[in-house]
């Protein structure tokens, strides 16, 4: 059709887009050319409405196409309505008037809590080994009190309060909170900084997690040891120190931790960034009832 292909040359030579672009958006404009023509051979660029538009979305989201790739083609006959108008092709643009479809946020990956019960608990992790002790320390850490790795690597011995079985994190902003902990995190750290002060290199550093040569520990080291540790137990491709952050806060509410105080724990400034964490849950939820109800 003319139309298109006045539309591509503009692309093309006016707005100097990419063979690739210009070949996209013509896909997308054929199939919803297709998709109306197909529904009614009568209708034309001039007579489709914003019915038609949403109705050939929601085709398109039955076929299985993500929401990012129906905005894209969404996008795609946006731009060519706006062209046709500008030229006086068609006299209205139907297209103004959808919205698309919300993109969905990917739910986070976090370890299962038997397979970090098999990891806390492996030789190489409760050994007399200062490397494997600080690793295991570094591991509880994180899923024990869900905090970031900026705030790991920040730490030092003063933040541990022992007695109130509580340590202080500063995190985004500067802002400070306290997060308690219980006896095995308790007892880790009291081992892991016996031996620590027991190494060679005892450099002066208030730092709690050092390298291997008294200094305090860098981001890249903790995203090393956490990415070898998890490997150990799981093939999933996220092996970082925030999968044991979101591995810390769905395991709290599978366990009954109401949101609000999970997003204290982790320092959320609103409970709506926590709620991602409920789909986590409801998706096991799902799982358990597909496997176990007789007719699911």
């Amino acid at each position: 059709m003319l139309m298109i292909e006045d539309f591509l040359n503009y692309l093309r030579y006016e707005r100097n887009r990419s063979e690739l672009t210009v070949c996209n958006y013509e896909q997308s404009l054929r199939d919803f050319e297709a998709y109306f023509k197909n529904r009614d051979s009568q209708l034309s660029w001039e007579s489709v409405d914003s019915d038609i538009i949403r109705d050939w979305m929601e085709s398109l989201m039955d076929k299985g196409d993500m929401a990012s790739t129906v905005n894209n083609r969404l996008s795609a006959v946006r731009s060519f309505f706006r062209f046709a108008l500008s030229r006086g092709m068609v006299v209205r643009d139907p297209s103004h008037l959808v919205k698309g479809p919300k993109r969905q946020k990917p739910l986070p990956y976090f370890m299962r809590e038997d397979d970090m019960n098999r990891l806390i608990d492996l030789p190489q992790m409760c050994g007399e080994d200062y490397s494997g002790l600080r690793a295991r320390t570094i591991i509880i850490l994180f899923y024990e009190t869900g905090m970031r790795l900026a705030e790991l690597v920040a730490l030092n011995d003063q933040d541990i309060d022992f007695a109130a079985h509580q340590l202080k994190v500063t995190g985004k902003r500067n802002k400070q909170r306290i997060i308690p902990f219980g006896k095995e995190l308790e007892q880790t750290l009291a081992e892991y900084m016996e031996l620590r002060e027991q190494q060679p290199a005892r450099a002066d550093s208030k730092a709690l997690i050092r390298n291997d040569k008294g200094e305090r520990i860098s981001r890249f080291q903790v995203e090393r040891i956490v990415h070898d540790c998890l490997s150990m137990v799981t093939t999933q491709k996220k092996r970082s120190p925030h999968v044991l952050r979101h591995s810390f806060a769905t395991a709290m509410l599978n366990n009954g931790a109401g949101l609000e105080n999970v997003q204290k724990l982790l320092g959320h400034e609103s409970v709506a960034t926590t709620e991602i964490y409920t789909h986590t849950t409801f998706e096991q939820l799902k799982k358990a009832y597909e496997n176990a109800h007789p007719r699911a």
